[in-house]
């Protein structure tokens, strides 16, 4: 395996592999890295994803005199060391977990103090973590279209406990019956269904990003009043999926006629060898560790615990990833950040924010950054 090809990269950007990374030999990509002694600023991507995800601002971030990585995580791309198996270890997957990946990554870099840690989607999960845990070492913190709503609670006396619901069993009792994406994500059949779906990967990968884009006009989410069968089904269908299809048979109904603006045939073709090669699998085992509860109880080691770093939020005012969990939004500007400088929604970007309006996410990032 090699890095991915100059050729193809944004001038200034390279990628190269680093050894000995928790287990891992992490594919990263890498901007600024000519000059010396500058500060760091490490970008985490989401599923499905890449480090590629961070191409369109890596170049500016440097520019401004930063020296910028984004790696493929533990899971993705071209970082090998991991394991795909349904069956294996999901323990290598689980939060702390990929924390202590990141931390190694700034680590093996010659760094011991970062300027900002920025995440999207998954890798915001990830981002906030580090900033959880390590505050001595990530200096800020930037989470793109995944609200963090705090560390797990550990039940506290005279704390009430919410009656349990089996909102799956409600959604599946629906009119229409519906099931939740990440707990389909997490069945045995996920993976094969994407990876080897009728329409093809890179067929796939298209509808399924303009699905989550602001090119798709149905794009316009409102907070939902509670966590219940009947307000999660409001959300469109990428989320709260029909209970009779896969994700391929679901964003194939989406399928647009020409490619995006803000993601070329060819960009998208990077993505769609990168996944045709090694599935989805990996990206899998995140969400199979959120819904099983793998590591839940050493998270809740932090019950209570604050964000107290500077933090931004940024997403796409067109982004249903913001509200599909009620109350992380408020609970995050409320609670879970006590130094929350910035929250954004910006327009004409739905889920892919950094990609889809590169340049107001650097203009943030730069302006939270000084």
């Amino acid at each position: 395996m090699t890095p991915l090809d100059t050729a193809i990269l944004p001038p200034g950007v390279r990628a190269r592999f680093i050894d000995g990374i928790n287990g891992l030999r992490m594919h990263v990509l890498e901007a600024g890295f000519e000059t010396p002694g500058r500060e760091c600023v490490l970008l985490l991507h989401g599923f499905p994803e890449l480090a590629w995800s961070w191409r369109k601002i890596m170049p500016a971030l440097a520019a401004a005199g930063y020296y910028v990585v984004a790696p493929d995580q533990r899971g993705y791309g071209r970082t090998t060391g991991w394991n795909a198996d349904y069956d294996g270890d999901l323990r290598p997957f689980h939060m702390l977990n990929l924390t202590r990946d990141a931390l190694g990554l700034v680590f093996a870099l010659g760094y011991r103090r970062v300027a900002a840690v920025v995440g999207h989607d998954f890798g915001a999960s990830v981002a906030a973590w580090c900033a959880v845990i390590r505050p001595d070492v990530f200096e800020r913190m930037a989470i793109m279209s995944a609200p963090f709503a705090g560390p797990p609670s550990i039940p506290f006396a005279g704390d009430v406990a919410a009656p349990a619901t089996d909102i799956h069993a409600a959604m599946a009792a629906l009119d229409r019956p519906r099931k939740h994406y990440q707990w389909y994500y997490s069945t045995r059949p996920a993976n094969e269904d994407m990876w080897h779906c009728k329409q093809g990967v890179h067929d796939f990968l298209r509808a399924y990003y303009h699905h989550k884009s602001a090119d798709w006009t149905d794009n316009k989410p409102f907070r939902l009043g509670s966590w219940s069968a009947g307000e999660v089904a409001k959300m469109p269908t990428y989320y709260i999926m029909d209970a009779a299809e896969d994700m391929a048979a679901t964003v194939a109904h989406v399928m647009p006629s020409t490619e995006a603006a803000w993601l070329t045939e060819a960009e998208l073709r990077v993505y769609s060898d990168e996944y045709a090669r090694i599935g989805f699998q990996g990206g899998l085992q995140w969400y199979r560790c959120r819904t099983e509860g793998v590591g839940v109880s050493e998270l809740q080691l932090f019950s209570g615990r604050t964000i107290d770093i500077p933090s931004l939020f940024v997403a796409g005012k067109s982004d249903w990833g913001v509200y599909q969990t009620p109350g992380a939004f408020e609970r995050m500007q409320g609670t879970a950040c006590t130094k929350m400088v910035g929250c954004h929604l910006l327009e004409g970007a739905g889920h892919w924010v950094q990609q889809e309006q590169p340049a107001q996410v650097t203009a943030l990032l730069l302006d939270f950054l000084r």
